[in-house]
């Protein structure tokens, strides 16, 4: 078990894309067991490669009641939004002790290549869209703050550094 650490927010590569996952290796494999073992000791329901310095497009989500259920995604995107859009309370480890309501289409259709190399097309509502399209930001370098004004961005970062400082 490998609990990796996070980038703080003001580290250049969470602001720039993820590059694309070639193939399914065992390496790739060993960063999505690292990945979801970091996750599970947030606790989250989902984590990027790029929060804990790894410049991949990888993600892994698991959003499920029970836990132990995570989905492992290489270079996923949206295919497909709902019109109806849901708000929640979103946070991130980069930006330690703060949170926003951000509202994103509640359902999404989402293709990625899985644990077993095959690409795979799959629908993911409430909880798990939300927390799908998160790490999809995060792969794009942005984060759920950039979804804010700039004043309302700008006075979460300055709180979640003040809590740093403590």
């Amino acid at each position: 078990m490998t609990i990796r650490a996070f980038l703080p927010y003001a580290d250049r590569r969470l602001h720039i894309p993820a590059d694309p996952v070639g193939a399914v290796t065992e390496t790739v494999r060993m960063i999505w067991d690292d990945m979801v073992d970091t996750m599970e000791a947030m606790p989250g329901v989902g984590l990027a490669a790029p929060q804990i310095g790894i410049m991949l497009r990888l993600a892994v989500v698991d959003a499920s009641d029970k836990r132990g259920q995570a989905i492992r995604m290489a270079n996923p995107e949206v295919l497909h939004s709902s019109v109806q859009f849901r708000s929640h309370e979103e946070a991130s480890p980069n930006l330690p002790g703060v949170s926003a309501a951000i509202s994103r289409p509640r359902a999404v259709t989402v293709r990625f290549v899985n644990e077993a190399g095959e690409v795979e097309d799959r629908d993911f509502v409430g909880l798990w869209a939300t927390s799908v399209q998160h790490q999809i930001d995060h792969l794009d370098g942005r984060m759920y703050v950039d979804h804010l004004s700039p004043l309302r961005r700008k006075m979460l970062v300055a709180k979640s550094a003040k809590l740093a400082r403590r």
